[in-house]
């Protein structure tokens, strides 16, 4: 995956998840896998 991101927004962003002692890649992959789970459909019941 690729993205692209004005550098003012990657230095604070850096400087931000550097302050919590993360990295950027693992906030950005628990920001995605919360959204997947909240935005994904809800299975439907089944059917006999």
């Amino acid at each position: 995956m690729n993205l692209n991101v004005p550098v003012d927004l990657h230095n604070s962003f850096k400087a931000a998840t550097a302050q919590q002692g993360q990295n950027m890649t693992d906030v950005l992959l628990e920001f995605i896998e919360n959204y997947v789970v909240k935005h994904s459909p809800k299975p439907k019941g089944r059917r006999k």
